[in-house]
């Protein structure tokens, strides 16, 4: 396995969610090895500044390119505009060796309460949900597919939680939406398999990420995880991306289909 910054010379990743978290992360540590970003986030203008610097930072830094969109990656408008602006940008297409899927985008309301000033969780609450944070992957395959952007060995990574099996208050919605993300990308792995397409998930551990403290008691699942992880303390985001990258190298080409854990044991207590 090469160690250098040219190991993913003149090949792209496509990030979908990647201005905090679990995707700025990726960005950092796909970044150091050459490869070139695109990245999708919704940011208000006041955000967007410092994330725009952070980016400009990394690229400098490593010598690559970060192209930045800040579209609804969620609306056939934005897609078709990044398609657009991204083509322009590249010098060939079957460029993208990487869609990581990243968005972290739902509704955090219980199923039921007896108090009628607290919102439920809808049917649409639901369904948005799901879309953000699931079946929206399919639609940017598909996409990418069509368009001829993906390399003829490329990677498709989307993230689930340990929340998609068990119960984290005010979870109910996300936890639809990875259980479907966890079907999906076995039919996924099969279907464009013919393709080049390897598609897997990382089930990361407890992070303390923005997502994670939209959480109600998020405070809480930190301080569980820190003491029962074999480890002694809980995952970060660059754990997550450090098999992010492991997952794009050629060594990891027979890969595909796997739920992988990245949580220092968590999962096994």
């Amino acid at each position: 396995m090469e160690n250098n910054s040219q190991q993913f010379k003149d090949v792209w990743a496509l990030i979908l969610g990647g201005s905090s978290g679990f995707g700025f992360a990726a960005i950092k540590k796909l970044a150091k090895h050459g490869m070139n970003i695109a990245v999708l986030y919704r940011e208000t203008a006041q955000v967007e500044k410092e994330v725009l610097q952070n980016f400009d930072e990394i690229a400098k830094e490593n010598k690559v390119q970060i192209l930045a969109y800040n579209f609804n990656a969620l609306d056939e408008e934005g897609r078709s505009k990044f398609i657009s602006e991204f083509s322009n940008s590249v010098a060939e297409k079957k460029c993208v060796k990487l869609l990581l899927h990243s968005i972290a985008r739902g509704n955090l309301k219980p199923l039921f309460t007896d108090s009628e000033a607290t919102n439920i969780l809808s049917i649409d609450d639901i369904q948005l949900t799901t879309y953000a944070m699931s079946t929206s992957l399919i639609d940017w395959t598909r996409l990418l597919l069509k368009e001829e952007l993906f390399c003829s060995d490329a990677r498709i990574i989307g993230l689930t939680s340990e929340g998609a099996n068990k119960y984290w208050e005010g979870y109910a919605a996300v936890s639809i939406a990875k259980t479907s993300l966890k079907s999906l990308s076995t039919y996924m792995a099969v279907e464009f398999a013919r393709h080049g397409l390897k598609t897997n998930l990382i089930q990361a551990g407890i992070t303390e990420t923005p997502s994670l403290k939209r959480i109600p008691d998020s405070k809480t699942l930190i301080d569980f995880a820190t003491s029962m992880n074999p480890l002694g303390r809980i995952t970060t985001p660059e754990d997550v991306a450090n098999v992010i990258y492991l997952l794009c190298t050629d060594e990891a080409g027979w890969i595909n289909g796997a739920l992988i854990h990245v949580d220092g044991g968590e999962h096994c207590r």
